[in-house]
């Protein structure tokens, strides 16, 4: 069954351009995972600072093996790094699950 995770994270106004910069230079480095199915970085476009990491999994075992992958310590070496004007990339982020209850035959991620 596919759960969905999302990382629900709060940016800074001033750190928005760098958090989309070190998402696209990580582009691709979860795709070969087994069980991966999909991502997509969310920006807000109604004023607010939270964004969201969407991502899909074949299950649950698959997304924790990702967590304890030396690709994921890899991915998130350096997280905390400021951005050049010195404030944090994030503040806070939550991390949600989700299972697929309903809905269209064929939405997907891409």
């Amino acid at each position: 069954m596919t759960i969905i995770k999302i990382n629900a994270i709060t940016v800074p106004d001033g750190a928005r351009d760098e958090l989309a910069q070190r998402f696209a230079a990580r582009a691709g480095a979860v795709d070969d995972q087994e069980g991966f199915e999909g991502f997509e970085l969310l920006r807000p476009t109604d004023g607010r600072n939270q964004w969201l990491v969407v991502t899909r999994w074949h299950d649950e075992e698959a997304f924790q093996r990702w967590v304890g992958s030396p690709g994921f310590a890899h991915g998130h070496t350096g997280v905390g790094r400021p951005t050049s004007q010195g404030e944090p990339v994030s503040v806070a982020s939550e991390l949600w699950s989700y299972e697929v209850a309903g809905g269209s035959p064929t939405a997907t991620i891409s």
